[in-house]
């Protein structure tokens, strides 16, 4: 029996431009210091674990999960660049009434949390990845991981895309009913650190609401991310001025712990904090330690 899991105070969508919205759901205190919590590739805006959401009504953090495009609510858009991401995530600040904000992405929610803090170092006080996406082009490239595989099926996903996602639409419809014993069958076949995290219930109960409630309606975010992690991010990782704090667990399956590694040397003001044993989900059980080191970067940056 999956247990139940808090639900968003507040849940819509945002117009970002004439033809184009983007869905959101908020978590903890409204009223409190904004969080905006990027999800992973795949995952929508509920992809936000019940710790941190407890967490944030206790500590009176406004807490927010948002669709990229393609998933969930969001309007179906490929991003010429990830840096183009920062111009919606601008948009969904000002709708809200957000001026400052922290920014946490989650694997591949982790390229679109730099971009923000390239793109508004003047409104991000700070940045937190879990086991992000490393640049795959340029001088910031590190090669390896699942993006090597993603750099190849790139170029496809750019001409013949638009069938790809219509089918993986369709799958999820089919998942749905299943969808619990599906996570097991996923648990069965995922590392052992994984598997601890993905039969926790409370984790069961996370992903099972991002599956049914979040992105139940589409599932063409995940191919544009793969096209647009292949491209030049649109800005050098040296150009992160704000604060990041990295989460990496060292048996990462999906994103090799020396990616992560890799981009904490290349931004000016970055720390990472190494998972011993842990996989790609490890970080998603470091959500109290994330969000209060978010809110202790933006108390460092009051001070300045």
């Amino acid at each position: 029996m999956t247990p139940p899991i808090a639900r968003p105070k507040l849940e819509g969508n945002i117009a970002v431009s004439d033809d184009r919205r983007i869905g959101f759901a908020e978590f903890g205190d409204p009223h409190g210091r904004a969080v905006f919590w990027l999800h992973g590739t795949p995952g929508a805006r509920r992809q936000i674990p019940a710790e941190a959401r407890s967490f944030a009504e206790q500590q009176g953090i406004r807490l927010i999960g948002i669709d990229r495009p393609g998933i969930g609510s969001s309007t179906p858009h490929q991003y010429p660049n990830v840096l183009s991401f920062a111009d919606d995530l601008r948009v969904i600040a000002d709708t809200l009434g957000i001026d400052r904000m922290a920014v946490v992405g989650l694997s591949g929610g982790g390229p679109y949390a730099l971009a923000a803090a390239a793109a508004m170092p003047e409104r991000v006080v700070g940045t937190g990845v879990i086991g992000g996406v490393a640049p795959t082009v340029g001088p910031d490239a590190i090669a390896g991981g699942l993006m090597k595989l993603g750099s190849r099926v790139a170029p496809l996903l750019e001409v013949a895309g638009a069938p790809i996602r219509l089918a993986a639409s369709t799958l999820i419809r089919f998942v749905r009913p299943v969808a619990d014993p599906a996570l097991y069958l996923y648990a069965a076949v995922s590392p052992a650190a994984d598997r601890r995290m993905l039969v926790r219930p409370e984790f069961r109960a996370m992903f099972l609401d991002d599956l049914l409630n979040g992105s139940r309606k589409q599932l063409s975010a995940p191919f544009a991310d793969v096209v647009v992690f292949a491209r030049d991010w649109g800005f050098r990782l040296d150009e992160v001025k704000v604060a990041v704090r990295w989460w990496h667990g060292d048996c990462d399956h999906i994103i090799p712990f020396a990616h992560g590694q890799h981009c904490v040397q290349c931004l000016p003001d970055a720390h990472l904090y190494h998972l011993p044993g842990e996989s790609h989900l490890g970080g998603l059980g470091q959500a109290q330690a994330i969000l209060s080191s978010m809110i202790e970067l933006w108390e460092r940056a009051d001070r300045h």
